[in-house]
């Protein structure tokens, strides 16, 4: 058993390896180590087998404390949930940023949960 949640960053932010992320993910860290998936300019269009298996292999220890930030390819991004819902049987935790606020919020997701729908 791990000490620590980890914060899953599905892509590289923008301008990384340049020196110069575009956005600054680092309040992120306060919900648990940082561990990068992809790099910046990984594409998931033409194959999206080698991407899939990768983030597979990525993903495998993942556990329903960790958290996933989505950033990236929103395809990429949508294979990533798929992924780790497999592996927590729907069952996962996300990190929203609030521009208002400026600071990441957990979400818990629940795809098997049952309830009302607010509408």
């Amino acid at each position: 058993m791990k000490d620590k949640a980890i914060v899953y960053v599905i892509q590289e932010i923008p301008g990384t390896r340049e020196g110069r992320p575009k956005i600054n993910i680092m309040g992120a860290q306060k919900y648990g180590d940082i561990k990068v998936l992809l790099k910046e300019d990984s594409q998931i269009i033409f194959s999206p087998g080698p991407i899939i298996f990768s983030l597979r292999q990525k993903l495998k220890n993942f556990t329903q404390e960790d958290y996933l930030l989505l950033t990236g390819d929103p395809a990429i991004i949508g294979v990533a949930c798929s992924v780790v819902s497999d592996t927590t049987n729907g069952k996962y935790n996300l990190l929203k940023w609030d521009r208002q606020e400026r600071m990441y919020y957990p979400i818990k997701i629940n795809l098997y949960e049952k309830g009302e729908i607010d509408e």
